[in-house]
């Protein structure tokens, strides 16, 4: 079973960062809106926790020695000398098979999983894995031994969902030759499926990655939407066309209309 409490590697992370001088304080509070002094040495877009609850937040602005820093979170309570844990990484998510039906809040925590354990109302602070570790799915390798791989390249596929294919591919800025590779069978997402002997040493691949929210992915080529959008309404049909598949915003005041728009299309 997956545990929903203060993540205990976390804790191990703020023992260490206390020797080491990274956690600050509080000085200033805005609703979620939080500033911290002692953050020369931080980095902008760093996840960090606020309080012993471990509120997520990530720094959005450093001014000096303060960093102003957005928390996700309900900040009821809070007040100036509130520690700030440093994590010096940046908010990321889990990647992996399992993240499909997976129905997750804006800081990728799974709702049905605190749903079952909390109740429909969430804590502060609650922290669950995104991807079950314990799992396990079926892996078929399509390197062997021997071959010489490039970062993007297929190592091996998984059925996540009868339509769904998931690929589990060589990590960013690694090349080199597989030294290892699982046969095909059942693993969880923690499991070594390969290892690739590079230029610095070994590298071992899992079906579980973490990826930092601000960064791109990589991917080979983007789709282009080429299927109009037919609303059925003239003023958007002719003046903003849409394609299917696309993102679109409705700018407005309040009474505009926005909501009616929204109840026609």
């Amino acid at each position: 079973m997956r545990r929903i409490e203060m993540a205990t590697k976390d804790r191990e992370r703020s023992d260490v960062t206390t020797r080491k001088g990274l956690i600050t304080g509080i000085n200033a509070i805005n609703g979620p809106v939080v500033k911290g002094s002692g953050m020369a040495e931080a980095n902008v877009m760093e996840l960090v926790y606020v309080s012993d609850e471990r509120l997520a937040g990530e720094i959005i602005n450093i001014d000096g020695d303060i960093a102003t820093i957005q928390v996700y979170e309900d900040t009821t309570g809070l007040g100036p000398g509130v520690p700030i844990y440093r994590t010096g990484r940046p908010l990321s998510v889990e990647l992996g098979p399992g993240l499909i039906g997976n129905v997750l809040d804006g800081i990728a925590r799974p709702l049905n999983l605190i749903r079952e354990k909390q109740g429909v109302f969430i804590g502060r602070g609650v922290q669950a894995e995104t991807i079950d570790r314990s799992k396990k799915w079926r892996f078929a390798p399509q390197v062997k031994v021997g071959d010489a791989v490039v970062p993007g390249q297929v190592l091996g596929t998984i059925p996540e969902t009868p339509i769904l294919e998931h690929r589990i591919v060589v990590p960013q800025g690694v090349s080199g030759k597989i030294s290892s590779i699982v046969p095909e069978g059942e693993y969880t997402v923690t499991e070594h499926v390969a290892e690739i002997e590079t230029e610095n040493g070994s590298e071992t691949v899992t079906m579980l990655k973490e990826w930092p929210v601000r960064r791109t992915h990589p991917l080979q080529k983007r789709m282009k939407p080429s299927v109009p959008l037919i609303t059925g309404q003239r003023v958007i049909d002719a003046h903003f066309p849409l394609a299917k598949g696309v993102a679109a915003a409705v700018p407005g005041g309040c009474g505009a209309g926005k909501t009616v728009l929204q109840h026609q299309l």
